[in-house]
């Protein structure tokens, strides 16, 4: 009897693309294993499951990145294999990666029309090409700058321009892998209006994410994977987020965070003092002490903070408000124009990476690819890498040394997916992460400052973050936490600082921790109705 789970979603006549058994194997790894999926016309199709799962290996497969060892992809009835993404694009199909592929130097309209720009007597018709782009922008409803450079754009504008230009192709069915990961909470409630109207064109969308909230109020089907299989075909009003972590991982989740560690001895000194600190390119800051009220103005009296050891303080605010540049300035990571950092009582002086290395400071930073990991070196070199003095004698690095240290601190942080020397681009997001934490979790540490934690990894692997947060804290560190996840800032933290535009605006402490407080002071509506009243 069929696993009533593994039923064809209703309506499977409508079927846009389907897979049948098809099966993907990488040396020893078997990424994907008998996969049946069905997705519909004119629908959007959430693809969950933890990092290695097979998520983007479906939809490597689906858009001719990889062929598939055996089973069948079938396209609108017609049985199709593709050795390449050109015949996956000859078919309507586009995929817009995590990594966007845009060229940064171009425009908005060059990118839009690269490769099927208008063309006149063998040049290219500029005139022709602006009024494309000028109906395109008109039939979709997205509105972007054309002569804008893709560099100067964000991350959310960027992916605008890869939905245009999948749509100046006349795509049917556009695969989005994990398009919401650097996004802020405004910025994916705009790429959610988006991908509703692609439905409302009668696009397909493959939406492959780890947010399961945003899949459950986006997707009318939901196919969930784990260990290359899919263990689930379902429907969104059918599920929960539990539910969908429960078939993810194969057993229940006791909880989305552990235990809150004890609230610190208020008396003892701080792990970590900030005064009068002014980031460079931030104005308008002013001080906010321990449990300090709101101020109408700000002033330029810099930004002020204490952490007690044992205490974890969470940094909230929207993009650009400058939490960011905040914690960077603290490490030394970016300039400041004024401001004194201690740890522990010590004055790091000028800031500094290094110093402040040396007094016990480590830094998990927004992109673990472009700030915290060298993507081609191994897990013992990422991981060593702060810490080279101590394993190093007479210039030369003792491997033995190095070994044992490397293999303590991620076995610590539970790294998982390859030996000491596997470039860590061949681990998964998940493993990557814990890689920088590993970094850091060695005798000696102070403060540990993490922007953006659990950025682009998957459920359990943000559980077992959480678990190396808290017990960090509960060893007695004093742990600094920026994140747009405000469940997680409220999940995890004794504090929450909200900052707006580039100040501190209030703090909260548990238990009066309240996502939509932090919202209201993130987005400056309780000054609004100050000045109303």
């Amino acid at each position: 009897m069929a696993d009533p789970q593994l039923a064809e979603p209703a309506h499977a006549e409508r079927a846009h693309i389907e897979l049948r058994g098809v099966s993907k194997r990488f040396g020893s790894t078997q990424a994907v294993d008998c996969a049946d999926i069905v997705i519909r016309r004119g629908c959007i199709h959430g693809l969950v499951g933890e990092n290695g799962a097979g998520k983007s290996t479906v939809g490597k497969v689906i858009a001719g990145v990889h062929t598939a060892d055996s089973g069948t992809v079938v396209v609108d009835g017609r049985p199709c294999r593709f050795r390449s993404p050109r015949q996956a694009f000859s078919a309507g199909i586009t995929t817009i990666a995590q990594e966007l592929a845009l060229v940064p130097d171009r425009s908005v309209v060059d990118n839009v029309f690269l490769g099927v720009e208008s063309t006149r007597w063998g040049f290219v018709d500029r005139g022709d090409t602006l009024r494309r782009f000028e109906a395109l922008i008109e039939r979709s409803g997205i509105s972007i700058d054309g002569d804008a450079s893709v560099r100067q754009l964000s991350v959310a504008e960027q992916q605008r321009v890869e939905i245009l230009r999948a749509t100046a192709r006349r795509s049917e069915l556009i695969i989005m892998d994990e398009p919401s990961a650097r996004l802020s909470v405004e910025e994916r409630d705009q790429l959610h209006r988006l991908v509703r109207s692609l439905r409302d064109q009668n696009i397909t969308v493959l939406f492959i994410s780890h947010f399961l909230d945003e899949i459950l109020d986006l997707a009318d089907d939901i196919t969930v994977m784990r260990d290359g299989r899919v263990v689930k075909n379902t429907e969104p009003s059918s599920e929960t987020a539990g539910s969908l972590v429960e078939a993810m991982i194969g057993r229940k989740l006791e909880g989305n965070f552990p235990p809150k560690p004890p609230a610190p001895n208020p008396d003892q000194r701080s792990a970590l003092t900030v005064r009068g600190l002014r980031p460079a390119g931030l104005t308008g800051s002013r001080p906010v002490g321990r449990a300090a009220p709101p101020a109408e103005a700000p002033s330029s009296a810099g930004l002020d903070l204490d952490v007690l050891p044992g205490e974890i303080v969470g940094i909230a605010g929207l993009v650009g408000s400058g939490r960011t540049e905040f914690v960077r300035s603290i490490y030394g990571a970016d300039s400041a124009i004024t401001g004194e950092v201690r740890v522990r009582g010590r004055d790091l002086g000028r800031l500094h990476p290094r110093r402040a290395i040396r007094s016990g400071m480590g830094l998990i930073p927004e992109s673990r690819k472009e700030q915290g990991l060298m993507m081609d070196r191994s897990l013992r070199e990422n991981v060593s890498l702060p810490h080279l003095r101590g394993v190093t004698r007479a210039g030369l690095v003792m491997r033995r040394a190095e070994s044992d240290l490397v293999a303590e601190t991620t076995a610590n942080a539970r790294v998982r997916g390859g030996g000491l020397d596997t470039p860590v681009r061949l681990l998964s997001g998940g493993n990557q992460q814990k890689c920088l934490f590993a970094r850091w979790m060695s005798p000696g540490l102070r403060v540990l400052i993490a922007d953006e934690p659990t950025r682009g990894v998957d459920i359990g692997s943000k559980r077992s973050i959480y678990d190396l947060i808290s017990a960090a804290a509960r060893d007695g560190l004093a742990v600094l936490i920026v994140s747009s996840e405000l469940e997680e800032l409220v999940g995890l933290c004794h504090r929450v600082i909200v900052m707006r535009e580039g100040r501190f605006a209030t703090e909260f402490s548990h238990p009066q921790l309240d996502e939509a407080q932090i919202l209201r002071y993130a987005f400056g509506e309780e000054a609004a109705a100050r000045r109303a009243s």
